[in-house]
């Protein structure tokens, strides 16, 4: 098998069908967040995933396949978490393009956004906002499916507007060859508001042969648990704002059990080389501050004593600022 992180391992190279006992983890897609820096960094401190899917690929009109498109997922740039590369296009042409060169830097496996919930994404009929239009994705994969190498996932909600959505299109997908369906179990319209709909993602597996995965809410080992139980037919997990608010999560589900020495200790070496990883990538302080205000909106739940500082590091103008706001919620 090829080196993690090479571009070639994919996650059904590496279930172990000796142990289906043991739960395949993915690191969720988070736009702007969970990007190839922090991913590395993550796996220099945590463990508990087996694979990522990366943020999808901004759709150009007229694609080119402009290298800088591909800067997140270079084979180089992920040393570590093997990496799926996803993608959000609907335009055919465009779709094989981008795909054509994502299986020249060595992937076997590319992952299509039906989810996101984003509205000026969902506008555009693309992410969960084309799941209203199951014939549209019907027309896409025929077109796709026979001109690319790569095996194909599909990254979904339970429907725009309502969960009937998905239960007409599952079984439209059935002649396609898709390597699984990760259904993150809510509306695009929700966005990430309101509960999941557990009742709606069980009805899926009556309506598909494809193998599911689940999405939506795992925040703690309990719901996790809880979730298998009622699920045994479940095998693979997508996990995102959990583990950004607690790192330790993915690990803890694997190893059924919480680490409970040096906790805070690993989350500010984390946090030191997360900040000096983007102080050196990212150019001037707006953008670095930027993009660690946006991660604490997530972390401070690990620090639930500390929630008042939180504003201290929203309100930070400066790496000064925002690093004593910083030591403030590490102290201690």
């Amino acid at each position: 098998m090829p080196p993690a992180g090479s571009g070639h391992v994919t996650p059904f190279d590496q279930m172990n069908p000796l142990h289906p006992e043991t739960p395949f983890v993915y690191l969720a897609p988070l736009q702007g967040i969970t990007d190839s820096l922090y991913r590395k960094v993550f796996y220099q401190h945590f463990g508990g995933f087996d694979a990522a899917i990366a943020p999808f690929i901004n759709p150009q009109r007229h694609c080119t396949a402009k290298e800088k498109w591909f800067t997140d997922v270079l084979p180089e740039n992920n040393p570590g978490l093997p990496v799926i590369p996803q993608l959000l296009n609907t335009d055919a042409e465009d779709f094989i393009t981008i795909t054509t060169r994502l299986q020249d830097l060595g992937y076997t496996e590319i992952n299509w956004n039906l989810g996101c919930p984003v509205p000026m994404v969902a506008g555009k009929k693309r992410g969960s906002g084309i799941l209203p239009y199951p014939e549209t994705i019907v027309s896409l994969l025929e077109k796709i499916i026979p001109r690319i190498k790569a095996r194909l996932s599909i990254k979904t909600r339970l429907g725009y507007h309502q969960s009937q959505e998905i239960l007409t299109l599952l079984p439209m997908l059935e002649d396609f060859p898709l390597t699984e369906i990760i259904v993150h179990a809510r509306l695009g319209r929700q966005l990430y508001n309101g509960g999941v709909d557990l009742d709606g993602f069980a009805l899926c597996r009556d309506h598909t042969t494809h193998e599911l995965a689940y999405n939506g809410d795992i925040t703690t080992a309990e719901i996790f648990t809880d979730l298998r139980a009622r699920f045994p037919w479940v095998h693979r997990w997508m996990i995102g704002r959990g583990v950004l608010a607690d790192p330790f999560l993915a690990m803890a589900i694997r190893e059924k059990t919480a680490p409970t020495r040096d906790r805070l200790k690993k989350l500010a070496e984390f946090h030191c080389d997360l900040y000096q990883e983007y102080r050196l990538r990212l150019s001037g302080p707006g953008h670095l501050l930027g993009r660690m205000k946006q991660l604490w909106l997530y972390l401070i739940a690990s620090f639930p004593e500390k929630q008042k500082i939180l504003k201290k590091i929203k309100k930070a103008t400066s790496e000064r600022d925002y690093l004593q706001a910083v030591e403030d919620i590490f102290s201690g």
